[in-house]
């Protein structure tokens, strides 16, 4: 039963009794944006993942002097690790196939925002050593393939042309022809899907035309002609750097 108190009509204290619980709700309602707010402001930001995807160069760039190593020491530096999540997904002896065929658990099934291809060297390297390499026609479908799937995904995909098989700079290593020709096929593909570019074809001719005035076949940047010593390493880590940490 309401009771009247002082001097104050009963018709008024009856709209104050049905008014209260709009009141009520009206508090409610606005506790809880604010307390979304609150919550919303202290959440921490998710990384940006990068998979680097690719063969036995890949598959090195863990190691201590590895370029994914590099660059994950270039994050601490500067203090970002909560900002940056960088993943190494690379398979000694791996060709544009054998990326294809784990492709869905070594890429997508880790969610990234950003995958770095890097792959052709066996493609070519092969053909040669062990008659397993690929054709031009089904390189070009593969990586299409992965490309189309990764973009569908509103994932940024950056390709990497291959480096070397041989450091002469005169172009008269072995498999520089067909080199040169898997190069100008995954710049095509970067073109058409309009991806992400690192020519690192055109790095290292450079970087060896500078350094390599004795025309050797490999001591510059590789130990073997195509796997990464500390200055390859180096110079690898320093061109990835433009792609990850430009804003």
């Amino acid at each position: 039963m309401l009771k009247r108190t002082g001097s104050k009509p009963c018709r008024y204290l009856i709209a104050d009794y049905i008014q209260q619980p709009k009141k009520h709700n009206y508090m409610k309602k606005t506790i809880l944006i604010i307390t979304a707010v609150l919550m919303l402001s202290f959440q921490t930001a998710k990384p940006l993942k990068v998979i680097f995807f690719g063969d036995s160069i890949t598959q090195a760039a863990t190691s201590p002097q590895g370029f994914i190593t590099l660059l994950n020491e270039t994050v601490k530096t500067n203090k970002q690790t909560d900002q940056y999540e960088l993943l190494g997904k690379g398979i000694g002896g791996s060709k544009i196939y054998d990326l294809f065929f784990r492709f869905e658990g070594d890429v997508l099934n880790n969610n990234p925002d950003v995958v770095i291809i890097w792959v052709g060297v066996n493609d070519v390297w092969h053909k040669r050593s062990f008659q397993t390499g690929t054709d031009p026609d089904k390189f070009v479908l593969f990586y299409g393939a992965m490309i189309k799937k990764l973009q569908e995904r509103n994932v940024k995909v950056v390709l990497c042309t291959p480096a070397s098989i041989g450091e002469k700079t005169d172009y008269t290593n072995d498999m520089d022809g067909d080199l040169n020709k898997y190069s100008q096929l995954i710049r095509d593909l970067a073109t058409k899907y309009n991806c992400g570019m690192l020519d690192f074809r055109k790095v290292f001719h450079a970087y060896n035309v500078e350094h390599n005035t004795s025309n050797l076949e490999k001591g510059i940047l590789t130990t073997d002609g195509v796997h990464l010593n500390a200055a390859g390493n180096k110079l690898v880590a320093d061109e990835m750097s433009k792609v990850i940490f430009t804003k």
